[in-house]
């Protein structure tokens, strides 16, 4: 499968969750003409990729397409997510981000967060290497696992989930999801350690 395809073929999966038309997702990540993703669309359906009416991925069409799911809270962000977004989105073809809600970003962090969940999503989203942004669950984090059926879930250097957890609450959902603990470049660099040195500034921003 080449890149127009894999393109194609992974704004048709994240059309399926955000609303957007996978031909206004495919138009916001290339210059894919209308013409031309029409065409490979067909394409795809006589490869059984995709379901001749509807558009929907196959079973075999999801298989082809690797999606990695990675979270955390974002108030702050800095170098450390930076890269660690990064290296998330090496690991598959679409890279979905989900943002902590308010609440829970109060019981993680034991502080109100500066930006609200909306603007913590609207920050991520700008964001060139993430393809799609959502605002968490309170009550299961493994509801969103489900909408996504991620095949990688990536954990960044000091998030609290344990992989046991993460692998147990998948199976749950009969998801066979592969956990990886992505390391920082920069383990010093938080946004709790940006909180405590220069909070005071922040808030009076």
């Amino acid at each position: 499968m080449n890149t127009k395809e894999k393109l194609v073929l992974s704004s048709l999966y994240l059309s399926q969750i955000n609303g957007k038309t996978a031909l206004e997702i495919s138009k916001e990540k290339s210059t894919l003409s209308e013409e031309e993703f029409n065409s490979i669309t067909e394409k795809l359906i006589q490869e059984n990729l995709l379901e001749n009416d509807s558009k929907i991925l196959t079973e075999t069409g999801r298989d082809s397409l690797k999606v990695v799911l990675a979270g955390g809270v974002f108030d702050i962000i800095h170098p450390g997510h930076i890269h660690t977004l990064n290296s998330a989105k090496k690991l598959g073809d679409v890279l979905v981000v989900v943002v902590a809600t308010d609440n829970t970003a109060v019981k993680m962090k034991k502080r109100e967060p500066l930006h609200s969940q909306e603007q913590r999503k609207e920050l991520v989203e700008s964001l060139t290497m993430v393809d799609l942004c959502l605002i968490g669950q309170e009550d299961d984090i493994f509801k969103t696992v489900n909408r996504v059926r991620p095949q990688i879930i990536a954990l960044g250097y000091d998030q609290a989930h344990q992989e046991k957890f993460i692998t147990e609450g998948c199976k749950k959902i009969n998801l066979d999801a592969e956990v990886a603990r992505l390391q920082s470049p920069i383990p010093d660099s938080s946004s709790s350690k940006i909180e405590k040195e220069y909070g005071e500034s922040i808030h009076g921003i």
